[in-house]
């Protein structure tokens, strides 16, 4: 790598950047997001069984005009590009899928699949 980054592409960070060298297809999981049942009381107006997907690497779709609370979104947020990437077999995302809303009166739990893999090209991508 020569100094400040690789030939080609500038970066404020990291200098040039060659397009052509970083350009190729990558594999990524299509991921729903369905909640798994509410232990408190529900004051989002979420019930179990409600879902939403992220495809296509950051695509949300929520079926039916349906809507999604953003706390509970929040805390699923940040675990969604792992569980999209392939993890190692003891990998603690390969096993627990369940993520808690930090709203404590609701306790609302959520459950992460898989649903699909697909390829993408890395120069559709940031």
């Amino acid at each position: 790598m020569e100094p400040g980054g690789p030939p080609g592409r500038s970066s404020l960070l990291l200098g040039p950047v060659d397009h052509v060298s970083t350009m190729g297809e990558f594999s990524l999981f299509d991921l729903r997001v369905i909640v798994e049942r509410i232990e408190g009381r529900s004051v989002c107006g979420l019930k179990p069984g409600d879902s939403f997907e992220v495809t296509e690497s950051s695509h949300i779709r929520i079926p039916g005009g349906g809507h999604f609370c953003i706390y509970a979104l929040s805390a699923i947020l940040p675990l969604l590009p792992a569980v999209q990437r392939r993890l190692a077999d003891g990998d603690w995302l390969e096993h627990d899928t369940l993520v808690a809303c930090p709203d404590p009166d609701e306790r609302l739990l959520m459950r992460i699949e898989r649903i699909g893999e697909r390829t993408l090209r890395t120069e559709d991508h940031t």
